[in-house]
C-alpha cells in the first residue's frame, strides 16, 4: 500500500506513486456487455478473471486503488520502489509445483523468479539465531545442529506437516461440491483427515516435543499468517512451512510484474482491468446478482459478480442490507474475525545492496521464545517490545533492481499493530492527519530503525528516505477497514466454516481470494482458481485444471 512519508527532516506532503498498472476507469470506456464483473484486482480476482476469460467469457475487473494488484502491487516514491506484500514466494522454483504452474498459466509464462539465499529465513530468539535452509534435508540438518538428538521429533513433525498439507485437497473439494454432499464429506473428513488439523499449532507441537525453544524456532514464521502458535490453526502453519520448504523466490522486476504480466490475458478476451473504479453496491434483482453500481452512479450489468473484496466488505458494505440479512451472512460474519493489522517501514538507501552487504534472507526478530506471551504483552501495552520484527531486503532479492534504480537499495520492516491505536485519526484525510499523527509515526519508525541498526549498523549513514504505513494506510489504499493484512484470522474455527466457499447463497454472486482458502499470495491465487472452477462446473472446471497441470498457459493477447 502506498504510505505517508518522512524523509529525514522533510515533512512535505507525500507525492503519489508513478507506478501504475491497469487502465483508469471512465464510464465512457466501458465496452458492454460483460459476462462477469470482478470486484478487486488482487491475485485472487485476477486469477478468476483469467480462468473465466480462457473459458470464453468477457470479464471486467474493477479496482478502487490507483493501481492494480491488491497486496501484490508495488509503489515508487522519491526515486525508490517497494513491494507491499510480496516479500517472498515459495514453490516457484524449477520443480513443477501447482503454485509455479498457476503463475506460468496466469502470466502466459512471462513472470520470472529469482531465488533467495539458501537460508531464506533467519529466526532470532533474543541474541540466538537459527537458519531455515532450502530443501528438507538441509532444513533438518540445520535444526539438528542446534537441537541434536531430535531426529525422531523432526520426522514426526514433517509427517504431520505433510498430512495437513495433503488434507487441503479434501477441504478444497468440499468447497466446490454442492450442499447436498456435505453429510458425505463430513464422514469422509472424519475417516481420512488427522484429528489434529483444527487444533492450534502449539497444541500439536507440544504433543511431539517438550522443547519450548525448538517449538519457538519451528514456529518462527508465524508472522506469515499473523497468528501466534497458541492461536493459529496447525493447518495454516503446515501450509506455510511446506510452501517455503524448497526456498524463497522474488519476482524479477518487482512485485508489480505479477499484475502486469497477468492483465494482458484478460484483455485478450475483450475484458479490462480498470483502476480508480470504486464499486458502491452489488445489484440484486429478483434474488440474484445482476451487476454493480459504481460510485459515479453508473450501473454495469452482468450475470456473474465475483467479489475479491473480502467477506466483511462484501456482506456488510457491497451487498444490499436486505439481501445480506435474508441470506444469513450478517449472522455468519459473527463467527470470523479480521486478521492482524500491521506497520510497515519503507526505507530507501543511497548505496547498493551489494555495497551494504544486504542479504537475500529475511530476518525475523523475536525478543525471546515466548511468542504468545510477548504478543499479549504488546497488545496490552504498545510501549512493550515488538513481539516480532520482520526485515526484508527487496532490492537484494530482485536482480533487475540496479538496472532500474542504480546506486540505491531498499529495505522493508514489518511489525504488528492494533487498529485501535490509530482509530482517532481514521476520519482524517490521507497525508493530512496532523502533527500528532506524524509524531506518533515518527516514534514508531525510530523504534523499528533501531532494530535494523542492531543487525546492519552500516545502513545508518546511508539512510536517505523512509516512510511508515499504518493500519489506516491499509484501510485507505486496500479497503480493509480494520487494517487487516491477511483477510480473516486463521484460527482453528476458520477452517470449519462451511460458508467460506466460492458460491454464495445469492445466485450469480461468488467470492474469491484469500478468504476462500488461506492467506498469502499463493493461497489467494488458488482460491481464485477454485472460484473459476465453481462457476464453470465439474466438466469445464476439470478441463481447466487439466490444462493448468499440463503446463499450458492462458491465451496470449490478440495482436493488432
Amino acid at each position: 500500500m502506498t504510505t505517508e512519508n518522512n524523509k529525514k527532516k522533510d515533512r512535505s506532503a507525500p507525492k503519489p506513486s508513478r507506478l501504475r498498472i491497469g487502465r483508469r476507469y471512465r464510464a465512457s470506456r466501458l465496452q458492454e456487455p460483460y459476462d462477469a464483473v470482478v470486484i478487486g484486482s488482487g491475485i485472487g480476482g485476477l486469477a478468476t478473471a483469467v480462468c473465466l476469460t480462457d473459458a470464453g467469457k468477457k470479464v471486467l475487473v474493477l479496482e478502487q486503488h490507483y493501481t492494480a494488484g491488491g497486496f501484490t502491487h508495488a509503489y515508487d516514491r522519491n526515486g525508490y520502489e517497494w513491494d507491499v506484500g510480496v516479500h517472498y514466494i515459495g514453490d516457484v522454483g524449477e520443480h513443477p509445483t501447482l503454485t509455479r504452474k498457476l503463475f506460468d498459466y496466469l502470466s502466459a509464462g512471462q513472470l520470472q523468479w529469482a531465488p533467495m539465499d539458501d537460508c531464506y529465513d533467519r529466526i532470532f530468539l533474543g541474541e540466538e539465531s537459527f537458519d531455515l535452509r532450502a530443501g528438507k534435508a538441509a532444513f533438518v540438518e540445520e535444526i539438528l545442529r542446534h537441537f541434536p538428538g531430535t531426529e525422531e521429533v523432526l520426522e514426526e513433525y514433517f509427517r504431520r506437516i505433510s498430512a495437513a498439507s495433503s488434507a487441503m485437497r479434501t477441504l478444497l473439494m468440499e468447497k466446490l461440491l454442492p450442499g447436498w454432499t456435505q453429510p458425505g464429506m463430513a464422514l469422509l473428513k472424519k475417516l481420512r483427515l488427522p484429528e489434529y488439523l483444527n487444533r492450534t499449532t502449539l497444541e500439536v507441537l507440544r504433543e511431539i516435543t517438550d522443547d519450548e525453544k525448538l517449538i519457538a524456532v519451528l514456529t518462527g514464521q508465524w508472522g506469515d499468517n499473523g497468528m501466534t502458535p497458541a492461536t493459529g490453526s496447525f493447518i495454516i502453519h503446515a501450509l506455510i512451512v511446506k510452501h517455503y520448504l524448497h526456498g524463497g523466490f522474488y519476482p524479477v522486476g518487482g512485485a508489480s510484474k505479477i499484475a502486469e504480466t497477468i492483465i494482458p490475458q484478460i484483455q485478450a478476451g475483450g475484458g479490462e482491468v480498470f483502476t480508480y473504479a470504486d464499486v458502491e453496491q452489488v445489484l440484486v434483482e429478483n434474488g440474484r446478482a445482476a451487476g454493480v453500481r459504481m460510485a459515479d452512479g453508473t450501473e454495469i450489468r452482468a450475470p456473474l459478480v465475483v467479489s475479491n473484496a473480502g467477506v466483511f466488505n462484501t456482506f456488510e458494505k457491497l451487498l444490499p442490507e436486505q439481501a445480506a440479512r435474508a441470506s444469513g451472512y450478517q449472522r455468519r460474519l459473527e463467527s470470523v474475525r479480521p486478521s492482524m493489522a500491521h506497520l510497515c517501514l519503507y526505507i530507501g538507501l543511497d548505496a547498493t545492496a551489494e555495497e551494504l552487504g544486504l542479504p537475500k534472507t529475511n530476518y525475523w526478530l523475536y525478543p525471546g521464545q515466548d511468542h504468545d506471551g510477548n504478543m499479549q504483552a504488546f497488545l496490552q501495552d504498545e510501549t512493550q517490545e515488538f513481539p516480532v520484527v520482520y526485515i526484508s531486503f527487496p532490492s537484494a532479492k530482485d536482480p533487475s533492481f540496479q538496472g532500474r534504480y542504480p546506486g540505491k537499495a531498499t529495505i522493508e520492516i514489518v511489525a504488528p499493530a492494533k487498529f485501535e491505536w490509530f482509530e482517532k485519526w481514521s476520519d482524517e484525510t490521507w497525508g493530512k492527519r496532523g502533527e500528532d499523527y506524524e509524531a506518533y509515526k515518527e516514534a514508531l519508525s525510530q523504534r523499528l530503525l533501531e532494530h535494523l541498526y542492531a543487525h546492519f549498523p552500516q545502513v545508518r549513514q546511508h539512510l536517505d528516505y523512509y516512510e511508515l504505513s499504518t493500519p489506516l494506510s491499509t484501510d485507505y489504499f486496500c479497503a480493509y477497514r480494520r487494517g487487516e493484512i491477511y483477510g480473516l484470522d486463521h484460527d482453528p474455527s476458520r477452517f470449519e466454516q462451511d460458508w467460506l466457499k466460492p458460491k454464495t447463497k445469492i445466485p450469480g454472486l461468488y467470492l474469491t481470494g484469500q478468504d476462500i482458502m488461506s492467506c498469502g499470495v499463493a493461497g489467494a491465487m488458488i482460491g481464485g482458481v477454485a472460484t473459476a472452477q465453481s462457476i464453470l462446473g465439474l466438466r469445464r472446471g476439470g478441463a481447466l485444471m487439466k490444462k493448468i497441470m499440463s503446463g499450458s498457459v492462458a491465451p496470449e493477447p490478440a495482436l493488432g
